[in-house]
């Protein structure tokens, strides 16, 4: 019966309803994840202005949020490459499903940030393991897209958190916002129960029989009685699962490029966009108007994470990721000059469009491509564990130079660490597009560096 080939043979499939019923279940639960990530941000100025907090005991709020999702990234890495996906993202949605449970019912802060740093554990295996997974399942030619709108999924939580916020929070508490994402996880994680496993991770640990049966119970599905076009010629090759691969060429370079980034993006999505509410606030603006204003801006989230799926398999991972770095950069700089009232919620939108096309790029597309099968998750993991980790200091980062600068202070961060993306993406930054996961592990051989100037 072995056979497999399941790279080339998932590659050539028709985009049909079985990779509909994968990106429904898998984006379902990346939007309560993002819901719940993004809920921090309505929820911080309402204890903040009620008195149920403090500003520090917010950053601490956040900084044990990130402590979680570095535990969380680095050990679902591990869970991931040796028990498989299923197991993984399963695992994640019940712990943090049940921890923002008990988050609704904190009789103070300090439970109220522990209850968080639980969490967070489960909010950064899920980030992890959804796009992996998204990215082994999906055909090479329409792979940035589908792994692109998973993020959109994520970052609907971003305006829709706010939005229910606005409506929830004034009549039934802050509270209530965890029970809607604790409930809502849960609810998921029974439904994400037929998730089947990843045919190439059980290609890559040598469960051959289990993954050539999934192979065609996946074919049968994916056709629906028409004839399939053949695979190419089996794409499978031999490669190291050994972790140490990663801390030597030519991996050593993609882990660079994947730490980088994800330091990046992290702080300029848990260092900014997530405060945005907490600084309109501290600027005089009531909680009802500073939630308007966020959610104004907000809407170029799902914009941005759409435009960075759209175009990824168009433009190129690389264009992508600098063009959308250079762009946040300028605004970067316009932003803190303004203060009109109908221009700064404008020009925060267009700032916010950006930001979220490199959390399309770099989060759902980009960072899984750069890894074997073997390692994805573990690769995948650790890069996300150095992103998380670098960003435990940012809310005390931001709140001093907030108080020291203002916008403007928080903001010279934000394009410092986006002019240093810029150079390591095109200097050390390997494109991926319209390329076979299978084809770039091939490449391994060779520094990525000579292979961008071939």
């Amino acid at each position: 019966m072995t056979s497999v080939n399941s790279g080339s043979r998932l590659d050539r499939l028709p985009i049909g309803p079985f990779h509909r019923r994968i990106m429904l279940l898998i984006g379902i639960g990346m939007f309560f994840d993002g819901f719940d990530i993004y809920l921090a941000g309505s929820v911080l100025g309402v204890v903040l202005k009620t008195g149920f907090s403090t500003l520090p005991q917010n950053a601490a709020f956040i900084s044990l949020t990130f402590v979680g999702m570095m535990l969380g990234s680095f050990g679902t890495g591990f869970l991931g490459d040796r028990f498989g996906r299923r197991f993984t993202y399963q695992f994640n949605l019940l712990v943090f499903g049940l921890a923002s449970l008990a988050a609704a019912f904190a009789p103070d802060m300090m439970v109220l940030i522990a209850c968080r740093f639980v969490m967070g554990v489960g909010l950064g295996a899920e980030n992890v393991v959804g796009y992996a997974t998204m990215a082994e399942f999906v055909p090479v030619r329409s792979r940035g897209k589908w792994s692109g709108f998973t993020t959109v999924c994520v970052v609907m939580g971003l305006p829709i958190s706010l939005l229910v916020a606005s409506l929830v929070v004034p009549q039934f508490g802050w509270r209530a916002m965890f029970v809607l994402g604790g409930i809502g996880a849960l609810i998921v994680w029974y439904l994400r129960k037929s998730l089947p496993e990843s045919p190439r991770w059980l290609e890559a640990v040598g469960r051959l029989e289990e993954a050539e049966a999934l192979m065609q119970a996946i074919e049968r599905e994916a056709a629906q009685g028409a004839p399939l076009p053949p695979p190419a010629a089996s794409a499978t090759v031999t490669a190291s699962g050994d972790i140490a691969t990663l801390f030597v060429q030519p991996l050593l370079s993609r882990m660079i490029v994947g730490a980088v980034c994800l330091v990046t993006i992290n702080t300029l999505l848990y260092g900014f966009v997530t405060w945005l509410p907490v600084f309109f606030i501290k600027q005089g603006l009531s909680v009802a108007s500073s939630f308007g204003y966020a959610l104004l801006m907000a809407l170029g989230a799902p914009v941005g994470s759409a435009i960075g799926a759209l175009t990824a398999d168009r433009w190129g991972r690389k264009p992508t990721i600098i063009g959308a770095s250079l762009l946040s950069v300028a605004l970067g700089i316009l932003y803190p000059m303004i203060s009109d009232p109908v221009l700064l919620p404008a020009v925060g939108f267009a700032l916010t469009v950006p930001i979220y096309v490199l959390v399309a790029l770099l989060f759902g597309i980009y960072i899984p491509e750069l890894f074997p099968t073997e390692v994805r998750m573990r690769a995948s993991g650790i890069v996300n564990t150095l992103g998380r980790g670098a960003t435990i200091v940012t809310p005390f980062l931001v709140v001093m130079l907030f108080e020291a600068r203002g916008v403007a202070g928080v903001m010279a961060l934000m394009i410092f660490l986006l002019v240093g993306q810029i150079i390591t993406v095109f200097a050390l930054g390997i494109e991926p597009r319209h390329r076979s996961l299978e084809e770039l592990k091939r490449d391994e051989t060779a520094l990525p560096l000579l292979k961008e100037a071939s």
